[in-house]
């Protein structure tokens, strides 16, 4: 029996007991009944973060292997989405090099699948530029996808949220990028409790409006587009346009509250998946998509609904924090050894999320070695004066 004294959200400190180690396989078959994308984090190489807030370095080997385990696992992953710190700590450089470095590992293992952001994050947001701007920048991630044989997921920009002035402009560039792509593409639709610079997306701070622009896309480019990612954190909304998809354009739920009923679905339909979450509930995830092949609802619930409570405390607001917890929990489980993150990010939470987060967790049966998980929390816990 392991335990180690924690603090509460009081600040008081209690002993807690941890649970077995995770009874879920690490090595797995693809779900069959939905597509599931795990949005992967980055690993950090501390030894050459000289100035981690301006020169992010990556461990490439440790980054690389848990993609290996995300696949070994049965998931499609999503490459250089925002849970790789895409416009808070990781820039296109290191981003660009991510989706060659990761394509090229895909075509080593057999059965690896990915999907990679396209942007405008090399657009330095402190100028003005117009729509020709965003365009071309589009357009240059595009193309490095593509050239290394990438299918695209077209990202959230925020610097079109800032040059378009109607729907009309959002309708333009994405038709325009829409119609040239080799392949199908994801759109996705980041809501702005991800990135408070995405307010009013698709020309409208409303939802039914701004969820119409994106339909009359979609409809008018139907069979450019595989589907579509929404991150807005509110189930109805999502069922309610997952409903009014053409046929052959699926929803990917984006809701890392929500995500266990929206996968479920209900008489009407089902949402696939394309999350952040799943990167550190991955084993979880894959054991409860077996129950749902199966028609045991019940089993499918006891084991996502754990992971549902934990999501939303990683998800807390300020959400777009949540790759804190992430990486703090790839740490907790050996996939890296350092609770460091580019741009130096895990400082935006403090020890008593972390704390919670590692009850949560533990209540999830997610961790693997849960002595090695309590003896790096004991190192978290003393650096923030709990020895």
């Amino acid at each position: 029996m392991v335990t180690i004294a924690l603090p509460a959200l009081d600040g008081t400190l209690s002993d807690f007991v941890l649970s077995p180690a995770s009874p879920y396989p690490t090595r797995h078959e693809a779900p069959a009944q939905r597509t599931v994308y795990a949005a992967a984090h980055v690993v950090a190489d501390p030894l050459r973060l000289i100035t981690p807030w301006e020169r992010p370095a990556v461990d490439w080997d440790a980054t690389l292997a848990f993609r290996r385990h995300l696949w070994g696992l049965g998931f499609k992953i999503a490459e250089a989405m925002d849970t790789s710190q895409r416009g808070m700590g990781l820039d296109w450089s290191n981003a660009s090099e991510l989706i060659a470095r990761s394509l090229s590992e895909a075509r080593a293992t057999p059965g690896a699948d990915l999907a990679c952001g396209a942007g405008t994050d090399q657009l330095d947001l402190r100028a003005e530029h117009s729509l020709e701007d965003v365009i071309a920048a589009y357009e240059e991630q595009i193309a490095h996808v593509e050239r290394h044989g990438g299918r695209i997921i077209l990202m959230a920009s925020r610097a079109l949220c800032r040059a378009a002035r109607n729907a009309d402009d959002y309708l333009r560039v994405y038709g325009h990028l829409i119609r040239q792509t080799k392949e199908k593409v994801i759109l996705h639709w980041l809501g702005e409790a991800f990135d408070p610079a995405l307010a009013g997306y698709w020309g409208s701070r409303d939802f039914t409006p701004a969820m119409e622009t994106v339909l009359t896309l979609i409809r008018d480019n139907a069979a450019k587009i595989d589907g579509i990612k929404i991150s807005l954190l509110d189930a109805e909304k999502e069922v309610v346009m997952r409903r009014l998809l053409p046929a052959g354009v699926v929803m990917y739920t984006g809701d890392d509250f929500n995500y266990a009923e929206l996968m479920a679905g209900d008489a009407q339909g089902f949402s696939h998946g394309l999350l952040g979450i799943f990167d550190p509930i991955a084993p979880a995830a894959a054991a409860a998509f077996d129950r749902l092949a199966a028609d045991d609802l019940a089993g499918y619930h006891a084991i996502l609904d754990p992971t549902v409570a934990l999501s939303r405390r990683l998800f807390e607001a300020p959400t777009q924090h949540y790759k804190c917890g992430v990486v703090f929990l790839a740490w907790l489980n050996g996939f890296q050894s350092h609770f460091r993150m580019v741009g130096g990010a895990e400082s935006a939470r403090g020890i008593l999320h972390y704390a919670e987060l590692f009850r949560l967790a533990d209540r999830a049966h997610l961790f693997t070695d849960p002595e090695r998980a309590a003896s790096r929390m004991k190192q978290l816990c003393a650096l923030n004066g709990l020895a």
